[in-house]
């Protein structure tokens, strides 16, 4: 039986890799504002003590979120096979795993 196009597979691969860059550059923002409110709250000699608190726990989460993210998506960039269930079958064959 002959392999089936690899054009679906670089439809997937560049969704993907979209997904991925979308997770950047969302988190990227997320940060960017929040040090934003901080520099703004500064320069307007707000209570420090709000603003910084907030930001020493949300920009580690949003990072946290972004390594999370990205480790999925490089782990599924790097070897798509190894993510496939035991419900895939193999070429021709029985579903792996099963007897």
């Amino acid at each position: 039986m002959s392999r089936p196009s690899a054009a679906p597979e670089r439809v997937v691969r560049t969704i993907q890799w979209a997904m991925a860059g979308a997770a950047v550059l969302f988190i990227g923002g997320i940060v960017t504002w929040i040090a934003h409110l901080i520099r703004t709250a500064w320069r307007l000699k707000d209570v420090p003590s709000a603003s910084i608190g907030i930001s020493l726990v949300a920009i580690p989460v949003f990072l946290t979120l972004l390594g999370v993210i990205l480790y999925v998506f490089w782990g599924l960039l790097r070897d798509p096979e190894a993510f496939t269930g035991p419900g895939v079958t193999p070429e021709g064959g029985e579903p792996r795993g099963r007897l």
